[in-house]
């Protein structure tokens, strides 16, 4: 046989043998192929299997309510709808999105700019799209259900304000997370969930928010609901009694209308803030939805500041409020003698330098003053002449001991801390030293000391009540309110105490036209220069630079029960702007301890909502140096 012959027989059973060897390595690969699919992949094809006819749709979890001392609401819920879109399928999905887009009204755009914000987020992931939806959007999501069936619609709680402004500072408001809580939650959060976002939302959101559910449903080829798998309910957020009293927020509320400022009223044996009030403020109904983001812009570049809680935040200039402070460390320090009298002619001249003295031209004109009458018709001269012999230091040493300087520990977000100057802090942010001729405008509360109204609510109610500081609160039954102890003695509780009891009942005491028939009404006012009056009257801007009107009062005279600070921006002299306020609260306060329920005029004529009744839950700028201070 030839060799041509032999080859061409031997070529089939070598081409047999490499068949049957290919033929076995794919049969192994398709063994390992099946053998992967059904055990180690099995779970995962199951699930996506599943999620082709089983819809998991969210459940909102309600927050809990707010409530006032009494019980009555103060912010709530009401049921709404939101549209989510479903993300499972992305070729249907970007089909779909035009017309979507157009029967819901939004901008395609936007909506892709969200789609592409949700990329890494799981695609059986839906999310919020429309978290408010109207009637006629409804009727869309539901007349489209076979050809759209990327929309869903989700049942939510809405955040309520049923008095609107009214507490808008204290409570906040609710918001989207942002990325960065979502980065920071781990997981808890979701895009799209809601927040609280400033405020007693914010401060007790982890109580406020509840548990989410889920709810498991099969749907057909068109996305129509067939039936319910099953259900994991939502649990409501908690419910929080705050110690605000409705009452004397209206009170406060209709007297601060119109105006920009403040109102802090606490009670000083326990800190409980019956009323919290900062002007002007936002309707935190605006934010229950999300809010557009040009308004937001509006809202942050406002000169009036509408999102600072001016109670907690504003930081200024205390005036007058300061020579009770003053007069509390010349008795105690003893650097000044009690017995100092101090003649005031209308003015006085402190390092080479002319201050004026408001008493002279405004009241009774030249004459003597001791500390009692110092206090009640607020001398500038005998407080500029105690600061001088006093100095930085001892002034610097008790105020900062009584509270100036330090934050009160309000259980709110964002509180500032105010300043009370000192040589270290001058040599430590400006790098020299203190020049003595800036101590004359710091013994009226001028200067470089700042202070915020809940910060001399606090301080002037710690001095009537021996020097026993507590920690403000909104929440009842806050656990362990925080006590700073300065015992005072008991001489110079009773003369500062005095002092502050003449300004509102004796004549020619400040804000003495404001007294109150069988109450102990006290407290000292003050009016805090904004610049100078030379320069004001030079530049001929007395309107942009009035001054800031300032009071701070109490009842009874010793270890009051209430204490209301009042901040009136650009409200002129303290016993007219702000002290009528610390008086309409007081009185309220009284009325209602003696069984008269006090009714403001904006809720006697409609402009308020009555408060829902429930049943009560228990659960544990820089300033300038003024020459001159009016009051």
């Amino acid at each position: 046989m030839s060799p041509w012959l032999a080859n061409d027989q031997k070529l089939p059973q070598g081409r047999l043998v490499l068949i049957s060897y290919l033929a076995v390595g794919i049969i192994i690969l398709l063994l390992v192929g099946f053998w992967k699919l059904q055990v180690i992949q099995s779970d995962h094809y199951s699930d996506l299997a599943e999620r082709n006819q089983v819809r998991s749709i969210p459940i909102i979890a309600p927050r809990g309510t707010m409530l006032d001392r009494e019980g009555r609401v103060l912010v709530d819920s009401y049921p709404s709808f939101s549209i989510l879109l479903l993300r499972d399928d992305p070729k249907i999905l970007d089909r779909a999105l035009p017309q979507v887009a157009e029967g819901l009204g939004l901008d395609a755009d936007d909506l892709r700019q969200q789609l592409d914000q949700a990329k890494f987020e799981p695609k059986f992931q839906p999310i919020v799209i429309k978290p408010e939806a109207s009637r006629a959007d409804l009727a869309f999501v539901e007349s489209h259900r076979s050809d759209l069936p990327v929309m869903e619609l989700m049942m939510v709680q809405r955040r309520r304000y049923p008095h609107g402004g009214m507490l808008g500072s204290a409570v906040g408001y609710v918001g989207e997370v942002s990325p960065q809580q979502l980065e920071k939650s781990d997981g808890h959060y979701r895009p799209g969930d809601i927040v609280g976002k400033a405020g007693l939302e914010k401060q007790y959101n982890d109580i406020l928010e509840g548990t989410d559910g889920m709810r498991r449903v099969i749907v057909n080829s068109v996305g129509k609901m067939v039936r319910t798998l099953d259900d994991v309910e939502a649990v409501p957020g908690k419910p929080v009694q705050l110690t605000i009293d409705y009452d004397l927020q209206a009170i406060a509320e209709a007297d601060l209308a119109g105006k920009e400022g403040a109102v802090i009223a606490m009670d000083p044996r326990n800190g409980d803030v019956l009323s919290l009030v900062s002007q002007p403020s936002v309707d935190p109904n605006d934010f229950a939805v999300r809010i557009p983001a040009d308004e937001w812009q509006k809202l942050n570049s406002d000169p009036e500041t509408p999102l600072m809680d001016r109670a907690i935040q504003a930081q200024l200039a205390p005036g007058s409020v300061f020579k009770i402070i003053m007069a509390t460390a010349m008795l105690e320090s003893k650097t000044v003698p009690e017995s100092t009298q101090v003649f005031c002619p209308g003015y006085g001249t402190f390092y080479g330098r002319q201050f004026k003295c408001w008493v002279y031209w405004a009241h009774t004109g030249a004459r003597s003053h001791g500390l009692h009458t110092a206090i009640t018709h607020s001398c500038d001269i005998f407080f500029y002449t105690i600061g001088m012999r006093m100095g930085i230091d001892v002034i610097s040493h008790y105020a900062s001991s009584l509270g100036m300087g330090h934050k009160t520990g309000i259980d709110l977000p964002s509180e500032e801390g105010g300043l009370m100057p000192s040589e270290d802090w001058v040599q430590r942010v400006f790098h020299r030293k203190w020049y003595a001729g800036e101590t004359i405008s710091v013994a009226i509360g001028q200067g470089a000391v700042t202070a915020t109204p809940v910060q001399m609510a606090r301080v002037i109610s710690g001095i009537a009540s021996g020097g026993v500081f507590i920690q403000p609160h909104l929440l009842k039954n806050f656990p362990n309110p925080h006590v700073d102890r300065f015992p005072l003695s008991e001489n110079t509780v009773e003369k500062v105490t005095d002092g502050m009891y003449g300004v509102v009942n004796e004549a020619g005491g400040t804000a003495s036209h404001l007294k109150l028939e069988n109450v102990e009404f006290s407290g000292k006012s003050g009016t805090a220069q904004i610049i100078g009056y030379d320069l004001r009257d030079r530049l001929g801007k007395q309107k942009q630079f009035k001054d800031n009107a300032w009071f701070v009062g109490y009842a009874p005279k010793r270890n009051p029960e209430i204490v209301v600070a009042v901040l009136v921006q650009a409200g002129g002299h303290g016993a007219e702007a702000a002290a009528p306020v610390a008086r309409d609260i007081i009185k309220a306060y009284y009325d209602k301890k003696n069984g008269k329920v006090p009714t403001p005029q904006s809720l006697a004529t409609g402009e308020l909502p009555a408060p829902q009744v429930v049943k009560p839950v228990s659960q544990p700028v820089k300033p300038a140096p003024a020459a001159v201070e009016h009051n």
